[in-house]
């Protein structure tokens, strides 16, 4: 009876030390578990982890837009008239007035001299690619209120806040149109000089573009100078400030100076020969 008391109690005592059983202390009896080994019937570990048969299998992969069989997205709902034409679309990467003042201020563009698509491209900070159907730059009104700047400045399209933004200030705004042979010069002229072919002309706007660049409202380069000064005084009145006189004004000259419709870079024209090792311009035969 003792023996039996003793093994009770010892029993016990085992249990009062012994920690609990949990799953953090229980482990499986030693090779009761084999790793799985590689089989060799049908499917028995001859696909590599690649799957079964089909494409997923070869790493054929499938092309965009493809359902398995079903009939596609673009396939299943009717032509949509609003998307005729869009993939050809001509494209105008934003330039903001808050930007625009910025690059002023550091000191990034020269506003002491005429602005033009060049100039913005030559900052390092905007990126123009006629292969993916960019035609230059939209101006956009974001800072208007802040802009004070006094500049000649061409791009590619402005609304009406950004006209009045630039002119109250004292300074001229153009909307021009680059064809897309003469935007590679323009985006990048050290690539094109170094190439040592002419300048090239610059075309004139396409058909549906054409209304836009002859409209005074728009400030466009082939409008009636006479007209855009009327628009000017319009534009004054309608947001309510006074028009400063550029007749007047010391930077004249520079305010008025303009490209000729033909013509892609300041002081360059078309045909010439621009020779970045010699230093030298080579002029075409009867060019000034």
């Amino acid at each position: 009876m003792s023996k039996i008391k003793h093994t009770t109690e010892k029993a016990l005592q085992m249990l009062r030390t012994l920690p609990r059983v949990s799953i953090g202390n229980i482990r499986d009896n030693p090779n009761s578990k084999q790793p799985q080994k590689r089989g060799r019937a049908q499917h028995g570990g001859d696909k590599h982890g690649a799957g079964n048969k089909g494409s997923g299998q070869r790493q054929n992969y499938m092309r965009l837009g493809y359902e398995t069989g079903n009939t596609p997205f673009y396939l299943r709902f009717g032509y949509e008239p609003y998307y005729k034409g869009h993939h050809l679309k001509r494209e105008y990467p934003p330039i903001s007035l808050h930007q625009l003042q910025k690059l002023i201020d550091t000191n990034r563009i020269d506003a002491s001299g005429p602005i033009d698509l060049t100039t913005i491209c030559n900052t390092g900070l905007f990126q123009i690619r006629p292969d993916q159907l960019h035609y230059g730059v939209q101006l956009t009104d974001e800072g208007a209120d802040e802009f004070r700047a006094k500049l000649n400045i061409e791009v590619q399209h402005a609304p009406e806040l950004v006209i009045a933004a630039v002119e109250r200030n004292g300074g001229v705004i153009r909307t021009a149109y680059y064809d897309p042979h003469s935007l590679f010069a323009v985006v990048n002229p050290r690539k094109w000089f170094e190439k040592g072919v002419p300048i090239p002309r610059r075309m004139l706007p396409p058909q549906d573009a054409i209304d836009y660049y002859t409209d005074a409202k728009n400030r466009g380069y082939l409008a009636d100078p006479e007209e855009i000064s009327k628009e000017r005084l319009v534009l004054a009145q309608k947001y309510g400030y006074e028009l400063p006189k550029i007749e007047d004004d010391p930077q004249y000259e520079m305010l008025t100076q303009c490209k000729d419709p033909r013509q892609i870079f300041h002081g360059l024209n078309p045909g010439w020969v621009v020779s970045l090792k010699d230093r030298a311009i080579v002029k075409a035969k009867g060019g000034e």
